[in-house]
């Protein structure tokens, strides 16, 4: 028998040998669990990070024989394993976990700054025009016009004197439906010179949809682009207490029926000038309204105020290492906070030029990236999945972006999108428009939408909590509060709030009630209060976040937030109060859920092409339900609320129901019976959906 000296020398020479092979195959550990675990997938950006990870790996194994080999007895060993374990997470970590606080402190500081001297989004973009009054600010796409940073000013100038002109004061509202174009820019920042609050509505709303966003926002006039004249014409007789203005060539007669005015003609008599300044409106105050369907029914007006809007920019800013001197490729859509804050922000907040496509095509994108010189582009991750669709085209190879900011990347699209289009660098983020717990990927992490720091949670106090899986009702211990998952545990994450901290407060929505359903009370310790997101997270050892899933009420198609509970209200009516119930599926290959809705087909007796034709008339594509589930009756609760659990469950397969199931064939335009056949050809993507 070995002394347990000499058995401590013995393990040490032997370590020093094993150490002395790995030496001199570096890379060999990267293959092993451990370091795999560690450092991911090794990519473009990853092979440096493998390398080094598997020194430390090296370094820390010895280290630790080392010190295990001087014990007298196992305590040492058994005492040390979870501490070094935190120290070689913590050594793995802790670059990134600086460059994040350094964004953090960053725009910390800005902020308190522009509180202080009580600023706007318009008097920081004044800053930027002085600076560069000739540089391009935005470029339309469709056009080819490029508006200077001076021009930009000039044209909101005139659009809030006309604002003035209108009687409108600081804190009225005034809704804009338009699709995605400079003008649209000038005109909500026009609009926020006087303190007046535009509320940007979704271009793809119809009738009662786009009356509900109009009505909950209170607005007192409405801005409409002659492309959408036919959906405001739909609507005229809701919209009779509102003062109506179209921008763009419309019939003199349609204008009449509407009482609206032409605004072009207005804007271009109206003065150019600096408004006299007309609202005492500081940092923190309301700035516009986008809307969101949230994860617990309709669309909501959630409030963004000054800061919130420089804030969501300027992280995006500084966490994807953006440039003055970028170009910036927007085609999405402006009544969404990626494409008005996350894009035009970097315009108006830090000088960068932006151009803008009124909508994403993907035969074109590469083509126009060439074109305008583009080194940045935004994408949602359906837009990734198009262009990597698309045949090779020689401007995809001649391109000059170097970073792609945007979220909802899936992890095999994500690799494939970088190396095919030579993407250095993905800005993948998590953040609804609202929220106080927002994400972000700042060290290319394949997957991943963003970190928390494993070392001090604190600094940034955003968790993930354990919910139930079918009511998403947050868990509690027996103290009352919260249950934090464990890694690898999926959860709901939630934002602590502070009404006294600009990137803890939660501003809500023009609605008291909806605001109030999103705020958890005594959570991380009795009396607080957390913004309670509805996502489905899911977070690793080392703090690397994954999204997993929308919960309540909302699902994501086509990079559009679809609420179950506005879908059901519309095919209900449609369908004279039949019972429907809408969820969303999960397809293979394909990002988000497409919708499906079963309904209650008691007479046996429902018609596909009749009600194809109606939902298309009421709802935008994207909401439409790609599958249907036709039953005798719909599963509800005691309380007499839709049943959901088992439907979304069974999904779409034939075999799982005797139901009758149809899929939406939308090349031929209609809906065919979804047979095993046609089932087995959409889940191996034989089947465009």
């Amino acid at each position: 028998m070995l002394s347990h000296t000499e058995q401590g020398l013995t393990t040490r020479q032997q370590d020093e040998q094993r150490e002395l092979s790995l030496d001199r195959t570096p890379i060999k550990p990267v293959q092993t669990r451990r370091t795999r675990r560690t450092c991911g997938p090794v990519t473009d950006s990853g092979v440096l990070q493998s390398e080094r990870s598997a020194c430390l790996h090296r370094f820390l194994n010895k280290f630790s024989s080392d010190l295990s080999g001087g014990a007298q007895d196992g305590c040492w060993r058994r005492f040390s394993c979870p501490g070094w374990r935190f120290l070689y997470v913590a050594a793995c970590t802790i670059k990134r976990d600086l460059v994040g606080l350094q964004v953090l402190l960053r725009v910390k500081f800005s902020i308190h700054q522009y509180i202080r001297t009580r600023s706007t989004v318009p008097s920081i973009f004044a800053q930027r025009v002085a600076l560069h009054p000739d540089k391009p600010a935005l470029v339309e796409e469709s056009t080819g016009e490029v508006w200077s940073f001076s021009e930009l000013d000039r044209r909101s100038n005139a659009v809030a004197q006309w604002a003035v002109a209108q009687g409108w004061r600081s804190g009225d509202v005034v809704a804009i439906f338009m699709e995605s174009r400079p003008l649209m820019v000038a005109l909500w920042l026009g609009l926020a010179k006087v303190g007046v609050e535009p509320a940007l509505i979704n271009f793809n709303l119809r009738r009662d949809s786009l009356m509900h966003c109009v009505g909950v926002s209170g607005a007192k006039g409405m801005v409409f682009g002659v492309e959408l004249l036919d959906a405001v014409l739909e609507v005229k007789e809701s919209l009779s207490s509102l003062s109506l203005f179209c921008t763009g060539l419309a019939p003199t007669q349609s204008l009449d029926s509407l009482s609206s005015q032409d605004l072009d003609v207005l804007l271009s008599s109206s003065p150019d000038t600096p408004p006299a300044v007309s609202h005492n409106k500081g940092f923190n105050d309301r700035l516009f309204y986008i809307y969101t369907s949230g994860t617990t029914g309709l669309p909501k007006a959630a409030i963004v105020v000054h800061s919130r809007y420089y804030r969501i920019a300027s992280f995006g800013y500084h966490s994807f290492g953006l440039r003055p001197d970028d170009v910036v490729y927007c085609c999405l859509p402006l009544y969404h906070s990626a494409g008005n804050i996350v894009g035009v922000g970097q315009c108006l907040l830090h000088g960068l030029t932006v151009v803008i496509r009124r909508k994403f095509s993907a035969s074109r994108f590469w083509d126009d990236c060439v074109k305008y010189n583009c080194t940045v582009v935004q994408y949602i991750g359906e837009i990734c999945r198009y262009l990597l669709s698309q045949p090779v085209r020689p401007s995809e190879a001649r391109h000059q972006v170097r970073i792609a900011m945007g979220n909802g990347l899936r992890p095999n699209v994500w690799e494939a999108f970088m190396k095919r289009f030579n993407i250095k660098r993905i800005g993948e983020f998590y953040g609804a428009t609202e929220c106080n717990c927002s994400l972000a990927n700042m060290d290319n992490k394949v997957g991943s939408c963003g970190f928390n720091s494993v070392i001090l949670p604190s600094v940034y106090p955003i968790r993930l909590l354990r919910a139930d899986e079918d009511t998403m009702e947050l868990i509690r211990n027996s103290r009352g509060l919260c249950v934090p998952c464990k890694p690898g545990e999926p959860g709901i994450i939630v934002g602590r709030i502070n009404p006294h901290d600009p990137l803890r407060r939660f501003d809500g929505y023009a609605n008291q009630e909806a605001t109030n359903k999103k705020i958890a009370y005594n959570v991380f310790k009795k009396g607080d209060t957390a913004y309670v997101s509805g996502d489905l997270m899911v977070m690793d050892e080392f703090g690397y976040v994954y999204f997993r899933d929308r919960g309540g009420d909302t699902f994501r198609w086509r990079g559009e937030n679809v609420s179950t509970t506005e879908v059901e209200g519309i095919l209900s009516s449609l369908l004279n109060q039949t019972d429907v119930a809408v969820y969303g599926v999960s397809v293979p290959g394909v990002e988000g859920k497409a919708g499906m809705a079963a309904i209650a087909d008691v007479t046996n007796n429902f018609n596909c092409e009749t009600f194809l034709r109606d939902v298309q008339n009421a709802l935008p594509s994207y909401a439409r339900p790609v599958f249907l589930r036709l039953s005798p009756e719909v599963d509800k609760t005691g309380t007499f609320k839709i049943q959901k659990t088992r439907l979304q469950k069974e999904g779409f397969d034939p075999q799982q129901t005797s139901d009758r199931l149809y899929f939406l064939n939308s090349r031929l335009g209609h809906y065919e019976s979804l047979t095993e056949e046609l089932y087995s050809n959409i889940m191996q993507g034989k089947v465009a959906l």
